[in-house]
């Protein structure tokens, strides 16, 4: 029996010392396969068990990693880009080797990542909130977050950041702001890593003032009207105690420009379908005008509401009527408030003697079964400052480090 245990025993432990040795395991610390120039990571062959082990590794990376355990780089390059595999040799048995472990492949982007800042609503009264959005490439990948306040530099096209009230290292990808009043920008930055990596900050998001504010600076519209026919002359002129204007636009397609054409404080523009937008005033000091929409109708058979421009005073009178290309003055037009018909009879003007707050919305006209684009009327009260903005990205502004 004594001698059964002692084979038992033997077969045993030849049993342990036959089997194949564990399988390495290629890890990567912070654990992103996805990382930037200059970022920090550890790239380790791990093996189980007690055994001490010499290590080998095996890349087409442009730099191979020296044959320990782990290879830190500490500033990353695309020369670092590539698939990592190890494996390991017994220290004790120089001639038992692992099997080589599966491959992990690390990719190093040159381009640094600037986030995305959203928000939402786009369009505010004032004093509502708003929730800022920071976007980044990789939500998952361990991002921190840090939200500012833009201070532009018109003079310079540059911008300084204040960072905003709790707004360092944030784990959450949102931001509110609350009881947003007046014209501001807001950009954001990503963080993670150790040390910390840091993205480029966001472009500047800035709330541009729909409304006749009581400021220094303001803009009116010839000919007074949200809508315009293509080939339209209409000016833009800038007012105030100010040498030095430019009028801005903001497009459809997310574009920020300056008008091409300004003769003092005049833009003239001869319109096109690329001249539908957002536009307001600036000074050379900084001072900002509120802003108006314009739209340029694309059928130039179809009529265009005329509506005013700027806000409607509560209690105010105003006319709405609807104008052809070749005929300013027409009959029998059909009438829209947020797509309710509310005129259909002979006359071609809608006329409101006292607005109210329950007239304001979209307002479209109909004439001879084609429509006109639909424009908003906004109504302020007699002792509102502002009405509303509009959230745009300043794309041309040039960023400077914080």
């Amino acid at each position: 029996m004594l001698a059964f245990l002692k084979l038992l025993v033997c077969l045993l432990i030849a049993a342990v010392f036959s089997l194949p040795p564990p399988k390495p395991t290629v890890t990567l610390q912070p654990s992103w396969t996805q990382i930037y120039s200059g970022e920090t990571v550890t790239v380790r062959c791990e093996i189980q068990g007690d055994t001490e082990w010499d290590y080998e590794w095996e890349t087409n990376s442009t730099i191979k990693p020296a044959n320990q355990n782990e290879y830190r780089i500490r500033s990353a390059s695309s020369s670092n880009s590539g698939n990592y595999r190890c494996k390991g040799r017994m220290k004790s048995s120089w001639h038992k080797t692992t099997e080589w472990s599966d491959s992990v492949t690390l990719t190093v982007s040159d381009n640094k990542p600037r986030p995305v800042l959203t928000v939402s609503p786009s369009w505010l009264s004032p004093g509502a909130s708003v929730t800022l959005n920071c976007q980044v490439e990789h939500p998952s990948a361990g991002w921190s977050f840090y939200w500012y306040k833009a201070v532009p530099d018109l003079s310079e096209k540059s911008s300084s950041y204040e960072l905003l009230p709790d707004g360092s290292g944030t784990a959450q990808d949102s931001y509110i702001i609350h009881g947003q009043t007046h014209t501001a920008g807001y950009v954001c930055r990503a963080g993670r890593g150790d040390p910390e990596y840091h993205t480029d900050h966001t472009l500047s998001l800035h709330c541009m003032l729909f409304s006749d504010v009581h400021s220094a600076a303001s803009l009116t519209v010839s000919p007074d009207r949200v809508q315009h026919f293509t080939s339209d002359s209409v000016s833009l002129t800038c007012e105030g105690n100010f040498t030095e204007w430019r009028v801005r636009k903001f497009s459809e397609d997310g574009r920020l420009s300056d008008c091409r054409r300004m003769t003092g404080s005049t833009c003239n523009i001869n319109t096109s379908e690329s001249d539908t937008g957002v536009y307001w005033c600036e000074s050379g000091s900084g001072e900002f005008s509120s802003a108006v929409n314009i739209t340029v109708q694309n059928d130039g058979n179809g009529p265009i509401l005329v509506s005013p421009v700027h806000p409607v005073t509560e209690g105010a009178s105003v006319s709405l009527s609807c104008s052809l290309r070749t005929q300013k003055i027409l009959s029998n037009v059909f009438f829209y408030h947020n797509d309710k018909l509310i005129q259909n009879d002979t006359r071609g003007e809608l006329n409101i003697s006292a607005v109210s707050k329950s007239d304001e919305g979209f307002y479209k006209c109909q004439y001879s079964g084609r429509e006109s684009a639909q424009s908003w009327m906004s109504v302020k009260g007699q002792q509102d400052q502002n009405i509303s903005c509009v959230f745009v990205k300043m794309i041309l502004m040039l960023e400077k480090e914080h």
